[in-house]
């Protein structure tokens, strides 16, 4: 199944701005949406959709969920756990290049 659903994607991919053209959406952030699309998919050979799977991918292989807010538990997902990295990354280049020992807030 997923064989013959596989070609749709592309199509569905042109629908999407189509029909927010014809549901009265904003015509110009549409066109150069799909425009910004296909030249991405042009020069790189991915979506931007296949570019944020593989960064995803390469950025938290184990597919760790941890939560963007303490106090929100619903708001557990995979980009709050690369976001979360990637911040404990820059403090840490900070913290090295300024001789800074404590930097936690």
């Amino acid at each position: 199944m997923g064989i013959f659903l596989n070609g749709c994607v592309e199509t569905f991919a042109i629908l999407g701005p189509a029909s927010t053209l014809i549901g009265g959406g904003n015509v110009v952030q549409s066109s150069v949406t799909s425009a910004a699309n296909y030249g991405i998919k042009k020069k790189t050979g991915k979506t931007p959709i296949e570019h944020a799977v593989s960064y995803a991918k390469e950025n938290n292989p184990e597919r760790k969920k941890e939560k963007c807010l303490d106090f929100i538990e619903i708001s557990k997902s995979e980009a709050c756990t690369i976001a979360k990295k990637k911040v404990a990354e820059i403090k840490e280049k900070i913290k090295k290049k300024y001789k800074i020992n404590n930097f936690n807030q």
